[in-house]
């Protein structure tokens, strides 16, 4: 699926705000003019052949570009020559804002080590185990703890082997076009026909087999091996733009590589999404059932993005129910019902019954849902009622059709029809029925629609995005007063104590005068409530301080930094809100 406008600007920024404004407009310009070779991106860009060598780096180290080498025919008599092309991952670009979600996974999963070594891989890219060992806190004392973790990352799927670095591909062979030609599949096989970019990353993707496996020695070997990896907190700009002097040493050991399997999440994020809808539309009994079946499907499944789960059989859910500690019996009387309604085919043997899930189905029911609610908030109910009605007939009905099936009045319902297709919320045909009659045709492209909405939330999310900027940006002007801020406090708390001890001095002067019989009793007395006025004062800035405090023009900073603070957290919910409905249309 090619990047929408608004899509090509959130993936920008969001590399902007990780990796600065050179390697944006790197970005900017393979997403929008596509596979590059480098003297193209430095034509485009205007940067430096350095400028744009080290951003690449960057980029390809942080999975957001990925090299290949292509053969391309030479000139008349020339032999075929070698050009190293660049293409942008869109894909990777947008999970750079998911980190929080992945993290919640792991958290759930696996457990808190698991958690900070994986926080490794969002922040720095790609890594080497060694790397991940000198990242530990103590790494001399932590290392058996630091293996283990990594164990159960790779075992959950969730860090993989990095691709190739730059795969090579061949031109196509004389004898491949006429094979695909011949056959009554030709057609099939013409429709199915890979791209440069498709084809670049399969040579790229490492073999299963090798994906997720590690050789125990190895664990051990790097560990003792030195190394100028980074530490704790260092950023990684400066190891990733010496990468070429590390990599055209002939003696040193080839390092293997790991970074964050997307993949992996995103099928996870799916099944969660469908246990959500479930749940809100039907009841927690379908939900649990629903999540049961995903577990045990989850080692079965072969294709992360398959449109039905595995076939499970009903004996190992109702004992992955019972592992949840619910009430299976309870459960399963409205499962069945359930898992039917939302289009779950069912395979029946002698002895036992199998279910798989229609993903595809729930996934595709969430998102009229969701286009049904905006619709609803955005144009008003009987917009939302001419919309749901086309949507369940789902091919092209008359204007009056529609005006009697909605009992709108025609003024209403003519304008809200147009307003939708304005808006390219609905596809309109005019029908020529002869010179005087003529009538017009309403219908709502489903793929044509879910462009257009997917295009309309990257706008919302970029929005978002630039106000979260614009709120950090304030509360850091504010955190640079701060230090005035805390000046102007311990100014206030010496004037405090300087006139309290001068006050305390006084009263005790004037105790010494008093000449009688009970004077010690009087004085501690004295001594005391003196004291105590002192600690009342010291209670700042509640009580006596209060109306200093408003006056003072700092006072309005820290008000406005709290406010700042709260509503920055708000912004960034609405906004993993508003990714989980990019995700339903653009990853599911």
């Amino acid at each position: 699926m090619e990047s929408s406008s608004h899509g090509i600007l959130l993936a920008v920024h969001i590399i902007s705000s990780f990796h600065g404004d050179l390697c944006s407009k790197v970005c900017e310009c393979l997403l929008r003019r596509g596979t590059l070779p480098l003297i193209q991106i430095i034509r485009y860009t205007g940067l430096s052949r350095e400028n744009v060598m080290a951003c690449l780096r960057i980029l390809i180290h942080h999975n957001c570009v990925q090299a290949f080498a292509m053969e391309q025919e030479g000139g008349f008599g020339d032999a075929p020559r070698i050009v190293t092309q660049y293409m942008a991952l869109f894909d990777n670009m947008l999970h750079k804002m998911r980190g929080s979600k992945f993290l919640e996974i792991i958290y759930e999963e696996l457990n808190k080590q698991c958690a900070r070594i994986f926080f490794r891989f969002l922040e720095h890219g790609r890594l080497s185990f060694k790397q991940v060992i000198d990242s530990a806190p103590v790494p001399a004392k932590g290392c058996e703890t630091v293996r283990e973790s990594f164990r159960r990352l790779l075992n959950a799927r969730f860090i993989e082997h990095c691709p190739v670095p730059e795969p090579f591909l061949a031109l196509p062979s004389e004898e491949e076009p006429s094979s695909r030609i011949r056959g009554a599949n030709s057609a099939k096989n013409a429709a199915e026909r890979q791209t440069m970019e498709q084809r670049a990353l399969i040579a790229a993707a490492p073999m299963e087999s090798m994906r997720f496996s590690i050789e125990e020695d190895d664990l051990f070997e790097e560990e003792g091996e030195n190394t100028n990896s980074l530490k704790v907190g260092e950023k990684r700009k400066q190891d990733v733009l010496k990468l070429d002097e590390s990599i055209s040493d002939p003696n040193r050991k080839k390092e293997v590589l790991w970074r964050v399997n997307f993949e992996e999440f995103v099928y996870l994020l799916r099944h969660k999404a469908c246990i959500s809808y479930v749940q809100k539309k039907i009841n927690n009994d379908a939900s649990i059932a629903l999540s049961a079946i995903f577990s045990l499907s989850r080692q079965l499944d072969t294709r992360k993005k398959a449109e039905n789960s595995a076939y499970v059989p009903v004996s190992a859910v109702y004992d992955e129910v019972r592992k949840a500690k619910a009430d299976p019996d309870k459960v399963f009387k409205s499962i069945r019902t359930a898992l039917d309604h939302l289009g779950c085919q069912s395979l029946w043997t002698d002895m036992d019954g199998s279910y798989s899930v229609d993903i595809e189905g729930i996934i595709g029911m969430a998102r009229k849902e969701e286009v049904e609610s905006v619709v609803l908030k955005r144009y008003g109910r009987e917009a939302y009622m001419i919309f749901r009605m086309l949507s369940k007939a789902d091919c092209f009905v008359e204007t009056k059709k529609i005006l009697a099936h909605t009992l709108f009045e025609e003024k209403v319902g003519v304008v809200k029809l147009h307003k939708l297709w304005i808006d390219e919320y609905l596809h309109m045909e005019k029908v020529d029925a002869g010179v005087k009659y003529g009538f017009l045709l309403w219908k709502i492209n489903q793929q044509l629609l879910g462009v257009h909405f997917l295009d309309e939330m990257y706008h919302a999310a970029l929005n978002l995005r630039l106000r979260v900027a614009h709120e950090l940006h304030q509360r850091k002007e504010l955190l640079e007063m701060e230090w005035k801020i805390e000046e102007w406090r311990e100014k206030m708390l010496e004037e405090l104590r300087e006139s309290g001890e001068k006050k305390l001095k006084m009263k005790e002067s004037g105790e010494k005068k008093l000449k009688t019989k009970e004077s010690g009793e009087n004085k501690l007395e004295t001594n005391e409530s003196s004291k105590m006025e002192v600690g009342t004062v010291f209670q700042w800035p509640k009580e006596k301080l209060e109306k200093m405090r408003k006056e003072n023009p700092m006072y309005d900073r820290v008000i406005r930094n709290e406010h700042l603070k709260e509503v920055r957290e708000l912004l960034e919910s609405n906004l993993m809100n508003l990714d989980d409905v990019i995700m339903l249309f653009h990853d599911f």
